[in-house]
């Protein structure tokens, strides 16, 4: 998947992911802590987790579109794409609408708030499964011959070198030259 958004050799999707998901991941442990505590300061970082969750998962929303069209229509890789992108904005929808029920009273969010975020926390263990599936599985992402011992995407070498040196494995520089 040469065509997708890069940053430095690196696709931009998966760099921005993890904030979001780990934003999100962490408004629905405080709020079991809330709701096993009783203690409302709890779901009111929630709340803000929540916030800061759907703005973040929205700008990498983005860059997986990009990401997903450089796949070609005819594979796997394309219908697990399309499953991941759908499932995750139904993930942004339900903690958006979680987010929105909150906003009047943050330390007080009503049951369909709670019901929501933890629907919302169950697709996206799918949804992240589904994008493991395409890295891991499927290769999207992955450079052209990437194996253990290639060189650093900084490099501008392609993947399929070898650079066995201890300092090459470091910098993936030929004889192990530091970056200018």
């Amino acid at each position: 998947m040469s065509n997708g958004a890069r940053f430095l050799g690196h696709p931009i999707h998966q760099m921005l992911i993890v904030f979001p998901l780990g934003l999100l991941a962490t408004a629905v442990v405080f709020d079991i802590i809330s709701l096993s505590t009783g203690n409302p300061y709890w779901s009111e970082i929630a709340y803000w987790m929540i916030a800061a969750g759907v703005v973040g998962g929205l700008v990498a929303a983005v860059f997986g579109l990009i990401d997903w069209l450089a796949i070609p229509n005819d594979t796997r890789a394309w219908a697990v794409g399309l499953f991941h992108g759908v499932g995750n904005v139904m993930v942004l929808a339900l903690f958006g609408i979680s987010w929105y029920l909150r906003s009047k009273l943050p330390s007080e969010p009503g049951t369909t708030a709670y019901v929501l975020s933890f629907v919302g926390a169950g697709l996206a263990l799918v949804t992240g499964w589904l994008g493991g599936e395409l890295v891991d599985r499927l290769g999207v992402g992955v450079d052209k011959g990437a194996h253990m011992d290639s060189p650093s995407s900084l490099s501008g070498r392609p993947a399929t070198e070898r650079d066995t040196t201890w300092a090459g494995r470091w910098w993936g520089r030929p004889g192990g030259q530091a970056p200018a």
